[in-house]
């Protein structure tokens, strides 16, 4: 998974920076057109992905902040939250996560308390690529629960581990989790010094004047170590026996990237905040070189892959996801669905509902409810012209629909 990578970044979805790993790696499976993630920003993201059902059943509706005085920063993905790596961990696999995790600063919400058996990366929403010093001037580089440091540019060491997982675990199934922070603030290439300090004073965004082609570089050495996992893969024989999904986390942050024709970028609940590129390889399973319009989400990932792996599902704590393994292996279409986004009240303080090409959005939601706004994607993907007045009853339709969304995941949400 990227970071703040935009839908107009990357060379597979004619974006202005050349990646041909990822290039190679869309030629061999699916490229899908209208992808998206559950949240718009970091942490509600990757809540959603590793549990398959919305942030804000899990009480996580934004970021969780570095500075100890937010009072996010004492919030997290609690014990009781049922994870993708706690299910296949169970079935035998090996599982890792090497990177971003950005879900709890305490010690109780930890990766390897939720199901990783090894962690190497960092909790908070960013560090220094080289220093690995997150944004309040304190270390932040883990090996497992314990804070150790390890020298490297952030994204060739998180590689480094990555590799050596798939070659010390090439004779058993496993679960590989690499959480890329490209190319997500600091913008440092693999050849920028260290900029961050312990209690020192720093730019947080970077002190490259060129922060353009500071992010062409970091995508491009992202690029490169999906290469080098895809070699890995190839060298132990395992290329064949595994599923690889590419996709980002939320859009594009600021004007050094690119969210290509989509209005928005992240920490909005425009397209460009949320619909992102998105990949998913498997050779010999998924027709190679394909292209997908189906609307898909982050929140489908774990449905898929409890699928693939044979696990039942938690009745406990349903899926708002689909399993896409009948799209993805058959080329069957996907049932038709609503999509939702609630603004976390800091970034973006409104919601969004998509239903089939029809997309409502609201400003100003939680306080005070705004105009809703109606778009059809089909013919407006910039989301330009608000049809809400001409499609009155739909917009209505959609707008219920939000209200009763909100409710029920408001409703039985994981206390903080």
């Amino acid at each position: 998974m990227a970071d703040d990578l935009g839908y107009g970044d990357i060379s597979p979805f004619d974006g202005w920076i050349e990646t041909p790993n990822l290039e190679a790696l869309a030629e061999q499976g699916v490229r899908f057109t209208d992808f998206h993630t559950s949240g718009n920003v970091c942490s509600p993201t990757r809540a959603g992905l590793l549990t398959g059902r919305y942030q804000q059943r899990a009480g996580l509706p934004g970021v969780l902040f570095a500075n100890a005085a937010r009072p996010e920063h004492r919030h997290g993905l609690q014990d009781v939250e049922d994870t993708f790596a706690e299910r296949l961990h169970e079935a035998g696999y090996a599982t890792a996560l090497f990177g971003k995790w950005h879900l709890g600063y305490l010690p109780r919400f930890n990766p390897v308390r939720h199901g990783f058996g090894r962690f190497r990366g960092f909790v908070s929403g960013n560090i220094d690529y080289v220093s690995h010093i997150d944004t309040t001037g304190r270390a932040d580089w883990w090996v497992d629960d314990e804070l150790q440091a390890e020298e490297g540019y952030f994204t060739e060491l998180a590689t480094d581990h990555a590799v050596r997982f798939i070659d010390e675990n090439r004779t058993r199934p496993f679960l590989l989790y690499l959480a890329h922070h490209a190319p997500h603030y600091p913008f440092q290439g693999p050849s920028d010094p260290a900029e961050r300090s312990v209690g020192g004073e720093f730019n947080p965004q970077g002190a490259r004047p060129d922060k353009r082609e500071a992010y062409r570089e970091m995508v491009q050495s992202m690029d490169v170590g999906i290469g080098r996992v895809v070699a890995a893969l190839e060298t132990n024989g395992l290329r064949e026996r595994t599923l690889i999904w590419f996709f980002s986390d939320n859009g594009a942050a600021s004007q050094w990237g690119s969210n290509g024709p989509l209005r928005g970028s992240k920490g909005t609940d425009w397209e460009g905040g949320h619909r992102v590129p998105a990949i998913a390889s498997w050779p010999g399973q998924i027709g190679a070189d394909s292209v997908s319009h189906a609307v898909a989400s982050t929140l489908d990932v774990m449905p898929t892959i409890l699928s693939l792996a044979g696990i039942a599902p938690n009745a406990e704590r349903p899926f708002d996801g689909i399993d896409l393994t009948p799209m993805l292996l058959d080329g069957e279409p996907l049932p038709s669905r609503q999509l939702f986004w609630g603004g976390d009240g800091v970034f973006w303080n409104g919601a969004a509902v998509r239903d089939g090409p029809w997309k409502l959005v609201i400003d100003r939601y939680r306080d005070s409810p705004g105009r809703p706004m109606l778009f059809n994607l089909d013919d407006d993907l910039g989301e330009t012209t608000d049809l809400a007045t001409q499609h009155h009853g739909r917009a209505k339709q959609l707008f219920a629909a939000l209200s009763r969304w909100r409710d029920d995941v408001a409703r039985g949400a994981t206390p903080q």
